[in-house]
């Protein structure tokens, strides 16, 4: 962050690249394949979402946000088609200081799932933000009736916090969110004052 290059993550079947302003045809084509997948569980994306510029622009900005510190995304790509998307891991809003945290987001290609990549592509991002990036927590909220996203993240040790009523609009309703963390238990708080 601040000037570093955010790294490639590799898994076991998967590269998780940074996402840049290359990636815009990409991710428009791996949010028109998904559009009524993602719907149920996204808010409405707006029509502009669906052109190579809201693209462009949306991943100018997920750059910009690596550079200031306050997130990072990755696209998930198999090695042997580096130019496909199959999903998105984003972490926003960090907060540095006493809180040391980020909010955690992802979505997989309706074709991929079951199949155990998410939970691939979630443990490197973890080992990342609580490793080089120093994070004590990451935070991600689900729908109560998202069994994958509830099982994925129950199996990587996130802890369940919470409900939060009518916490996002989506899908012409306010939609209630289950709250979820996750502790970095090698946190070091001594290079931040602690």
């Amino acid at each position: 962050m601040g000037g570093d290059v955010l790294p490639v993550l590799t898994g076991a079947r998967l590269r998780l690249v940074p996402a840049c302003e290359r990636h815009a045809l990409a991710c428009l084509a791996y949010t028109l394949a998904n559009r009524a997948h993602l719907e149920r569980w996204e808010p409405m994306a707006p029509p502009q979402c669906f052109t190579e510029a809201f693209w462009q622009a949306r991943l100018r900005a997920r750059e910009r946000e690596w550079e200031e510190g306050s997130g990072f995304t990755y696209l998930l790509t198999l090695p042997g088609a580096p130019a496909r998307v199959l999903g998105a891991v984003h972490v926003s809003n960090i907060v540095r200081g006493v809180l040391q945290a980020g909010c955690l987001a992802y979505s997989l290609d309706a074709a991929h799932q079951g199949q155990g990549l998410m939970h691939e592509a979630l443990t490197e991002v973890i080992a990342f933000a609580f490793g080089p990036l120093c994070l004590h927590r990451l935070q991600a909220n689900y729908q109560p009736d998202n069994a994958r996203s509830a099982r994925v993240l129950e199996r990587l040790g996130f802890c369940r916090e919470g409900l939060a009523r009518d916490y996002l609009y989506i899908g012409g309703a306010w939609r209630d969110h289950v709250l979820t963390s996750l502790t970095n238990p090698a946190f070091d708080p001594a290079p931040f004052g602690a």
